[in-house]
């Protein structure tokens, strides 16, 4: 029976009938040791089983915190059955994850997102069979991996009839749940806490009963143990602390033989009987000893013969009670238990090896070594963040200086892997106290320094670093330097054209073998920022091709070259070429370069006219960003989900992406990167919504700035100069309009010869200005991009209206105002309409709309891929979802489309 949490309860059981009805849910409880949250979790496994669902139960244990997908593999055990069912990349994963992958096999870029999507497909099969609960408690000390896995598959739940419920310490060391629901636990109300007194401590007098209830201050272990130690009185220490009073009280009275024992088994943690019962006889204890503690009820052994404590905080009293000497000589009998095993059997060379390092009393080889092969079967598995831990404390243990640098280098790029930047750079800085001789090496601390200081928004320290480490290998090893000066020229772009121009001198200079896949890659890159190339002008899919023959490594040295279509202009390849790269990537797994493909391929979307399309791929890197912690492009993808916002005249959606992508900003990761977008967008928004004046203050600010020559700035011309225009100050972008020009003409593409003679109608006299309007409007005319040949077509009809030429007008201001309606481009649509109305044309024009109006983004995805013909698994596959959750969004969009099977749903599409 549980006292005074009727109100978490009814939390709990909600979320279990959710999960009845097919629905998912999480919720994080959080507390002080003591405070209930362990017998909330048992409330709720018990509730889950009387309703029929299946259970799923692990916790976190202090030593295996560094063991990666330690707490993951517990939980999942009962489940794994259904890897078969698994796209084969998240099956690879969770098989390499949990050592279930042949000897050898090697996580792949994005592996540890690949996890998290394998739990999620996991969970959804197990729901197949009816709903599911997954209850971990003690999250606070499972690894870094399990922990990354699970918040990814929490935050992906949605309709498989999964029920999530972790429990956590709060203060210092509580691990951060971002986007997760959390129920915060209090102490028990005074009623509820004297009525659990009473049945614990039936007969207590009543001064004891006060003063016990006072000094637990409604924690209810607290209650408990305090009494059974006959804890009285006033303490200063914090509650953990007397709580741990109480439980060295409990155990100093237990036999000398019982407490090794018990030192044993709480060092070693994991609870594996043989292993404890081995190590204890090297320390002069037995199982027979085990006897006295049990009958304490301190520990018991379980179900599957594993030795439990009571409470946590009873195996850190066991601990912390005992000298130091006890404590290693206890590690060193574990690890010695352990190389009596199959060293090649599951985690028992990782476990060993940590033993080994906490019974170290000093410097040590043998045990550093050891810790290194348990790092790099920790990094083959996927768990950079465990193998970092593993590296840095084997460069502790390392007698020779030249070990310690080189595991430290080893330490910081498993960190880079695991996305913690932070500890990266500080394990380089620690690394270059003794710079390393070798170059190669010393490359690799440089570019993690770059890296870091990109990441947090210092793009002139990371650009000057990025360029050092690729000078340090250029002449041996020109492929690598190519790549680390790619990665460059996307930080150069934060910079200014001095930054791009150094950037595109160092790649030009590189000695790349023609046959090279990279030599591809590097030449398009150099054409499409300026270079003059000799021959044959290159094109995107023939440099993809290309790089396929030459062994390039296909999506990931891809990503800037997309990128680089784009500011030349080349959006038709942009868009092919991402399509066809970001399929590659998800089929094989390679989730790392998702976010910037995404990106690239969202942008090239919008300026195709297919601003849903662009929506969900923004929506979808911004997810996935956030998830392998690729924060640098948070700020861009915000700023565009804010344009498409403003181009929609959804002026709550564009604010709140606009304030997010600040939010990103000011923690400097990506400020300067969606600097462009962000301008563009705000500008975009106030002159749909007719405030032309605020409009060209921050459009002016952006193509006349120092980011003039950033294509996005570029772009952004035309509507700087048409809000100049509405305030007759057309000749202040004079100059904007011809660097535009100048760009389009080097491009070629009819679409920005198109804008260009826009910007001139719009400033032109009268005698002029028709014919460049009509000129324009020809140049249109099939090139794909409804948007802009509307907004042609709307300044034509005005400047024809203004004429007194309505009859004229009513032609381009019809067809604007139907490409407008297509677009879902409401305010621009309302526009056209009250021109059209001025002009006399009688009844209003009816609205029209696209096929998928009134669906969400993620419906909308969802909802072409079916009509494409891709099953529901496909379709999860592709979108890194649970199949459940695809059918449920296509349950809910047949009714808004007025379709009940695929094969409507194609014929409508």
């Amino acid at each position: 029976m549980l006292y005074g949490r009727g109100a978490e309860q009814a939390v709990i059981d909600a979320l279990l009938r959710a999960a009845g009805e097919g629905r998912s849910g999480v919720l994080v409880l959080r507390g002080e040791p003591g405070i209930g949250k362990t017998a909330l979790l048992g409330h709720a496994a018990a509730s889950a089983a009387e309703r029929g669902c299946s259970v799923l139960r692990a916790a976190g244990v202090e030593a295996e915190s560094d063991l990666p997908f330690a707490a993951l593999q517990l939980l999942l055990a009962p489940a794994l059955g259904g890897l078969s069912a698994l796209p084969a990349p998240q099956r690879q994963a969770l098989e390499r994850a949990f050592g279930l992958a042949e000897e050898g096999a090697v996580a792949p870029a994005g592996g540890r997102l690949l996890v998290g999507l394998g739990v999620l497909g996991l969970l959804a099969e197990l729901a197949e069979a009816g709903p599911v609960l997954c209850v971990v408690d003690d999250v606070q000390w499972c690894d870094a991996a399990s922990v990354e896995a699970l918040q990814l598959a929490a935050r992906r739940l949605d309709a498989e009839g999964v029920a999530l419920l972790l429990a956590a310490r709060e203060g210092e060391g509580a691990p951060a749940t971002p986007g997760l629901p959390e129920l915060r636990l209090g102490g028990l109300d005074d009623a509820s806490a004297a009525a659990l007194l009473e049945r614990q401590a039936a007969g207590t007098d009543a001064l004891t009963r006060r003063q016990l209830l006072e000094l637990a201050h409604g924690n209810p272990l607290a209650l408990l143990e305090l009494h059974a130690a006959e804890q009285s009185g006033s303490d200063p220490l914090p509650l953990s602390g007397r709580l741990q009073l109480a439980y060295h009280g409990q155990l100093s009275r237990l036999p000398a033989a019982t407490q090794t024992l018990l030192l044993v088994a709480a060092a070693e943690e994991t609870g594996e009987l043989p292993v404890v019962l081995t190590a204890a006889a090297r320390l002069g204890a037995s199982a027979a000893d085990l006897q006295p503690a049990e009958e304490a009820a301190l520990v018991a052994v379980d179900a599957s013969g594993r030795l439990a404590f009571r409470h946590p905080l009873l195996r850190s009293a066991a601990l912390s009670r005992a000298p130091l000497a006890q404590r290693l000589a206890a590690h060193a009998a574990l690890a010695a238990a352990l190389a009596g095993r199959d060293l090649a059997a599951g985690d028992t060379p990782v476990r060993r090896a940590w033993h080994l390092a906490q019974a170290a009393s000093g410097p040590d080889e043998e045990t550093a070594a050891a810790l290194e092969r348990a790092a790099e079967l920790a990094a083959r598995r996927g768990g950079h963040a465990g193998a970092a831990s593993a590296y840095e404390r084997a460069a502790r243990l390392s007698p020779d200086p030249e070990q310690v640098t080189r595991r430290l280098v080893q330490a910081a790029e498993a960190a880079t892997e695991a996305g913690e930047i932070e500890h990266a750079e500080s394990l380089a800085q620690r690394a270059m106290v003794r710079a390393p001789q070798d170059p190669v090496m010393l490359a690799h601390l440089t570019f993690i320094q770059g890296l870091a200081q990109f990441w947090r928004g210092a793009p002139e320290p990371a650009h000057r670093l990025m360029l050092d480490t690729a000078a340090l290998v250029a002449d041996a090893y020109p492929g690598p330097a190519a790549r680390v000066l790619l990665q460059a020229v996307d930080v150069a772009h934060c910079l200014d054209e001095a930054a791009l121009t150094e950037t595109r001198r160092r790649l030009a200079a590189l000695s790349i073998p023609p046959q090279d896949g990279l030599a591809a890659v590097v030449a398009y890159l150099l054409f499409a920022l300026g270079g003059a190339p000799e021959g044959e002008l290159p094109t995107l899919a023939g440099t993809l091709a290309a790089a396929r023959a030459g062994g390039a490594v296909v999506p990931v040295d891809l990503v800037q070259a997309c990128g680089a279509a784009l500011t030349a202009g080349f959006d038709e390849e942009a868009l092919v070429v991402a399509e066809e790269v970001a399929r590659e990537a998800r089929a094989a797994g390679v989730l790392a370069v998702l976010p910037p493909l995404l990106l690239a391929l969202a942008e090239s979307e919008l300026f195709q006219g297919r601003p849903d399309q662009a929506r969900a791929h923004a929506e979808e890197a911004l997810a996935l960003a956030a998830d392998i912690g690729q924060v640098q492009w948070s700020t861009p993808l915000h700023s565009l989900l804010g344009y498409l916002a403003a181009q929609r005249g959804d002026e709550d959606a564009c604010r709140s992406a606009l304030r997010a992508a600040d939010a990103e900003a000011r923690g400097g990761a990506s400020a300067q990167a969606g600097a462009p977008w962000r301008q563009w967008a705000e500008g975009l928004h106030d002159l749909g919504q007719g405030r032309a004046e605020e409009a060209l203050k921050t459009l002016d600010a952006l193509v006349n700035g120092p980011d003039g020559g950033h294509v996005r700035a570029l772009r952004a011309v035309p509507d700087a100069v048409e809000a100049a225009v509405r305030l007759r100050q057309g000749a202040s972008q004079a100059e904007a309009v011809e660097r535009f020009a100048r760009w389009a003409e080097r491009g070629g593409r009819p679409w920005a010869r198109a804008l260009v003679l826009r910007c001139r109608a719009l400033t032109a006299s009268d005698d002029d200005a028709e014919q460049l309007y009509l000129d324009a409007l020809a140049l249109h005319a099939g090139a794909g991009r409804p948007w802009e040949e509307a907004r042609t077509a709307l300044l034509y009809g005005e400047w024809l209206r203004r004429a007194r030429r309505k009859a004229e007008a009513r032609s381009p201001l019809r067809a604007a105002a139907r490409a407008f309606d297509g677009l879902g481009a409401s305010p621009w649509a309302d526009r056209a309409r009250a021109e059209l109305d001025a002009t006399g044309a009688g009844a209003a024009e009816p609205r029209e709309s696209g096929p998928l109006t009134g669906l969400t983004p993620q419906e909308s995805q969802i909802v072409r891929l079916a009509a494409s013909g891709l099953s529901n698994r496909d379709i999860a596959a592709q979108l890194f979802l649970s199949a459940r959750t695809v059918g449920y969004h296509l349950y809910k969009a047949y009714p808004k489309l007025g379709v009940a099977s695929r094969g409507e749903l194609a014929a409508l599409l």
